[in-house]
C-alpha cells in the first residue's frame, strides 16, 4: 500500500475535524428539539482509512429492517466527543412511565455502527422484544482503522473511552425512555474487548455482557503488547475498580454474568482467548465449570458449551463455534465479518441478556 502525502493527511484531518464540528453542532440543539426530530444517519465512507486486508462491506442505505427510527447523537466525555446511533423499534406505544431495556452495540476494527446493525440484524429482535439498541461509533482520529482502543491502558485512552461509553448512554438515557437496571452491553472483536473492558470497570451499571471473538481484558497495556494478546500469548487480568470508588472504601459491585463467543477457526484473536476469558470471569465470580456439551442445529456450526455456575445460577457461558472465523455468527450474508452458516449470535446474545433482565 502507498505511503500518503503529508497534504492527503491534512486534508482527511480537516474533513475529520469538519465533521466533528457539525455533529456537534447538532448535539448542541435543547433537548426536545433533537428528541422530537430525530437526525438521520447518513453512511460514511470509511475505506480508506483500512488497509487492503480488511475491505468495508457494502451495506443497505438504511438500518435493518428499515422501519423504526435511526437516530444520531454525539456525546462528549474524557477519550473527546463519540457519535453514535440509537434504533427505536416502530409503534412501542409505551405505557405511562414505561422505559425500555438498552443493548449497546460495539462494533469492530473496521467496521461502523450500521454495518454492525446491517450484518447482526439486532434491530428485528428489537422490533420482536420492545427494546432499544445503541451504536456508538469510534473516531478514526482516534483510531485509524476504527478500533476501540481496549488494550491501550498504559497512556490512559483505554479507560478514557470507557468512560465516554458510559457518557453516551447517561445521554441517551435522558433523552429516551430507558431502563437503566435492564442496560447490557455486547462487541464484536475489538468491540467486545471493549464491552468487557466497560463492564468489568462499571459492573454495577450493566446486567449482562456478551464478546463475540474478543480478547481476554487486562491482557494488553498498549499497542505494541495486543497483538500478542490477539494471538493469545498473554495473560488477562480484570482491571483495578474506578479511582472514585476505591478512594471512598466501596466495595464493587459483582462482575454482571457473561456470554462468550468465539469461532474456533478464527485467525485474527486466537480461540483461547475465549477460554482464557471464561475462566477469569469466573473466578471472579466464585463459579466452576460444568461438563461441555455440543449442540448442532440443522446444517449450522456445531457449538462446544461449557457453563460455569455459582449457587445454582449460570454466571458465564462458553460457546466456542466449530468452523467460524472471525465473523459475526448467523449474519446476514454477503457482508464482511459475517458468516450466516453460524448459529444465530444475536438470538443466542438477546436470549442470555433477557434472561438477566428478568432477574431485575
Amino acid at each position: 500500500m502507498s505511503r500518503r502525502s503529508p497534504l492527503f493527511s491534512l486534508s482527511a484531518l480537516t474533513r475529520a475535524y469538519r465533521r466533528n464540528l457539525k455533529a456537534f453542532a447538532r448535539a448542541t440543539k435543547p433537548v426536545r428539539a433533537a428528541a422530537t426530530k430525530p437526525v438521520r444517519a447518513k453512511a460514511v465512507a470509511v475505506s480508506r482509512a483500512l488497509p487492503k486486508a480488511a475491505p468495508v462491506a457494502r451495506t443497505p442505505r438504511k438500518p435493518l429492517p428499515a422501519s423504526g427510527e435511526w437516530i444520531a447523537g454525539i456525546a462528549p466525555g474524557p477519550a473527546g466527543a463519540r457519535r453514535f446511533h440509537l434504533y427505536v423499534p416502530p409503534g412501542l406505544a409505551l405505557r405511562s412511565g414505561e422505559k425500555l431495556p438498552l443493548l449497546v452495540m460495539l462494533h469492530g476494527c473496521g467496521q461502523t455502527g450500521r454495518e454492525l446493525a446491517a450484518s447482526s440484524r439486532m434491530n428485528r429482535l428489537a422490533v420482536r422484544h420492545r427494546f432499544l439498541v445503541l451504536y456508538p461509533e469510534q473516531e478514526r482520529l482516534a483510531n485509524a482503522h476504527g478500533c476501540w482502543n481496549w488494550f491501550d491502558r498504559r497512556s490512559g485512552k483505554a479507560d478514557a473511552e470507557a468512560a465516554t461509553l458510559l457518557a453516551a448512554i447517561d445521554l441517551v438515557a435522558r433523552r429516551h425512555p430507558v431502563d437503566m437496571a435492564r442496560v447490557a452491553v455486547a462487541g464484536l472483536s475489538a468491540g467486545a474487548s471493549m464491552a468487557a473492558l466497560l463492564a468489568a470497570r462499571y459492573p454495577e451499571r450493566f446486567c449482562a455482557v456478551a464478546m463475540h471473538s474478543g480478547v481476554a481484558p487486562g491482557s494488553a497495556e498498549s499497542a505494541a503488547t495486543a497483538m500478542a494478546a490477539m494471538h493469545g500469548r498473554r495473560e488477562g487480568h480484570l482491571p483495578d475498580p474506578p479511582q472514585a470508588l476505591a478512594a471512598n472504601g466501596a466495595v464493587p459491585a459483582p462482575l454482571p454474568p457473561l456470554l462468550i463467543l468465539h469461532g474456533d477457526a478464527d485467525h485474527v484473536v486466537s480461540v483461547r482467548n475465549a477460554a482464557a476469558t471464561a475462566e477469569l470471569w469466573a473466578q471472579a465470580l466464585g463459579a466452576r465449570a460444568g461438563p461441555m456439551r455440543t449442540l448442532q442445529r440443522g446444517r449450522r456450526h456445531a457449538v462446544r458449551v461449557t457453563e460455569y455456575k455459582a449457587r445454582g445460577r449460570i454466571q458465564v457461558t462458553l460457546r466456542e463455534i466449530v468452523g467460524l472465523g472471525h465473523a459475526w455468527s448467523g449474519g446476514a450474508p454477503g457482508l464482511h465479518y459475517s458468516d450466516p452458516a453460524g448459529p444465530d449470535a444475536s438470538a443466542l446474545v438477546w436470549a442470555f441478556v433477557a434472561r438477566q433482565f428478568k432477574k431485575v
